[in-house]
């Protein structure tokens, strides 16, 4: 039998101590989602004036045309860099546990990667697509992941899972100008830019955190950055020509 507490005639010992472990646990989830705040910044080019490329097309013009736009580095017109990956360097408590992504497919559409990078978690997978009516491949040559090379008829679908964190390089051998990389993250807070250069990393509780940006003609930076509890940080990472 409970012993019965004063002030609770319903309530035994053992259930008061249930009560207040689960209101402990419920706090402790709530609370750390109140208290996280959101990561706002830029990545800006701070090197000479990017050139726009054209890449020849030696095959399949019909579909691909007969030149193709360079998109290894991408400024706009206030120097963001697109497809730049933003990514935290050192975790909050518990970052490593199971998080959510959107479905990660990238497809080969009018002979390009689309989008051109992609992040997917550890363990996840990445579903390759063929929208152009000919035959493309996938192939990648990762140190930490399985090298794959796979031919790739118009609609067929391919379906590569990525195991270890890792920066992975996909070419078509088949059209050599076409190139998109795939992030492969250990957790959730990794992002990619848009066509600014901006990003957003939510739900970071508040510290000190030493941001990491990756484009793939400029290499890598770090920046830091503090997240307080009373709004969103701002941050702008400027990266220089290698």
């Amino acid at each position: 039998m409970g012993i019965q507490l004063p002030g609770y005639p319903n309530v035994t010992q053992e259930k008061k101590f249930s009560v207040i472990v689960f209101v402990a646990v419920w706090c402790v989830i709530v609370c750390s989602q109140a208290w996280a705040e959101t990561i706002k910044g830029s990545v800006r080019y701070t090197g000479a004036p990017v050139e726009k490329k054209k890449l020849p097309v030696t095959i399949d013009q019909y579909a691909c045309g007969k030149e193709k736009d360079a998109e290894d580095l991408l400024v706009s017109s206030t120097n963001g860099i697109r497809n730049a990956v933003v990514s935290l360097r050192n975790l909050p408590p518990g970052a490593k546990g199971e998080w959510n992504l959107p479905e990660v497919k990238m497809d080969q559409r009018q002979c390009a990667f689309v989008p051109r990078v992609v992040v997917v978690p550890v363990g996840g997978t990445v579903e390759f697509l063929n929208s152009d009516r000919l035959l493309h491949n996938v192939r990648s040559a990762g140190k930490e992941n399985p090298p794959f090379n796979r031919a790739q008829p118009h609609a067929r679908t391919i379906s590569v899972t990525f195991k270890k964190p890792e920066f992975l390089r996909v070419d078509c051998d088949l059209h050599s100008w076409m190139r998109g990389w795939v992030v492969v993250a250990e957790h959730p807070f990794y992002t990619v830019t848009n066509e600014q250069g901006e990003f957003t990393l939510e739900n970071v509780p508040p510290g000190k955190y030493t941001l990491q940006v990756w484009q793939e003609s400029l290499g890598t930076v770090t920046q830091e950055v503090t997240v307080g509890d009373k709004g969103a940080a701002s941050v702008t990472v400027r990266m220089p020509k290698k």
